[in-house]
């Protein structure tokens, strides 16, 4: 199967790294109707838009990421948009029918990616209780299979710790089942990925890091009789030479705000720690690392555009389906990744393919 790529929906301000170093990335409405069309048409499949409320690592302002979708459904032909949703600020019926709509605008596109949840000064905001690491990713759990029971059946009966169904219907149905993604680095995510969901996010890391979690994950799920699909985050910096890349990167660290990326870690670091085995998705990240909020840099697609595409067939040699993208000037980047990046994967899968057939 070809690798699929995605891109992060900027529906956040301050676009994809916490520096104060100039981007031409904006938030708007009007921003993204522009990056979806060009990422369509530069070969991506994916859209993740981010879910947030509250500002946190700088991010003033935000979109909603489920009615952001519906408009760049309209406005696309074959993008896949895949809106995150925070379980614990909603009820999944009220999310199996937003998910349900955003399927019938776009005709079969719609996917949804479950946060269980980082960031603790979202829910004292709204008034939510903070549950606990597992008892978050249990919720989540719960969130899943009375989605997935809407989304497939006539007639809906649920008794679980934390929701209810009580002979609920859902019509009209999805088009097509849309997909489950998650995240999540502790033991308690990824086996609730193995048992409920579809696709299984990894922040960014190295090559035996993602190794190591795509095996164990792997596993978990065949001992549930599933398989699921793997994704890794990257954010993405293809220059003409090594060099500039490079430089790239450290200009972008060498305006970091401090301020902002401290208060993130924070934040993170202190959801990861609270996992009984006090792992999180940050646990071992420095600083530079948390510049990008998803430890994008670490993936390591930063180069000339052949080693970015080395890179990427590293990366589907030991199992991952999708590489999720981040750039610091979206338009031109995504222009550039598709003109310059997706043909050279292709070529490589092409040869890789040809060599195992003969």
């Amino acid at each position: 199967m070809a690798l699929k790529f995605a891109y992060w929906v900027p529906n956040v301000s301050g676009g994809l790294v916490i520096s104060k170093i100039p981007q031409r990335t904006g938030w708007s409405y009007e921003d993204n109707v522009r990056y979806a069309k060009t990422a369509e048409e530069a070969g991506f499949e994916y859209a993740l838009l981010q879910t947030r409320f509250i500002a946190s690592y700088g991010a003033e302002n935000q979109l909603e990421a489920i009615t952001l979708a519906a408009g760049l459904a309209a406005v696309t032909e074959k993008l896949n948009l895949i809106a995150a949703v925070l379980p614990g600020l909603w009820h999944p019926g009220t999310i199996a029918k937003a998910i349900t709509t955003l399927d019938q605008i776009s005709r079969g596109r719609a996917a949804i990616n479950i946060v269980s949840g980082w960031f603790k000064g979202e829910f004292h905001g709204f008034g939510e209780p903070w549950l606990d690491h597992n008892e978050r990713y249990r919720r989540s759990e719960e969130f899943i299979q009375v989605l997935k029971q809407l989304w497939t059946e006539e007639e809906s009966h649920f008794r679980g710790d934390f929701y209810r169904l009580n002979g609920a219907p859902h019509k009209p149905k999805p088009h097509v089942t849309p997909p489950v993604f998650q995240g999540g680095n502790s033991a308690a995510a990824r086996e609730m990925a193995a048992r409920v969901s579809d696709w299984y996010f990894m922040n960014g890391n190295t090559i035996d890091g993602f190794r190591e979690q795509i095996e164990d994950v792997k596993k978990l799920a065949a001992a549930n009789n599933r398989e699921l699909k793997f994704a890794v985050n990257a954010f993405v910096i293809v220059r003409d030479t090594e060099e500039e890349a490079r430089q790239v990167l450290r200009d972008i660290i060498h305006y970091a705000d401090p301020e902002a990326v401290d208060g993130f870690r924070s934040q993170v670091q202190f959801a990861g720690k609270a996992s009984p085995e006090k792992e999180g998705m940050w646990a071992n990240s420095n600083f530079e690392d948390l510049v990008q909020y998803n430890d994008g840099f670490k993936t390591g697609l930063i180069g000339t555009a052949e080693q970015v595409a080395d890179r990427i067939i590293a990366l589907k040699a030991i199992g991952v389906d999708l590489v999720l993208t981040g750039f610091l000037h979206y338009e031109e980047d995504i222009r550039a990744f598709g003109e310059k990046v997706i043909p050279l994967v292709r070529e490589k899968e092409a040869a890789l393919l040809s060599a195992s057939i003969s």
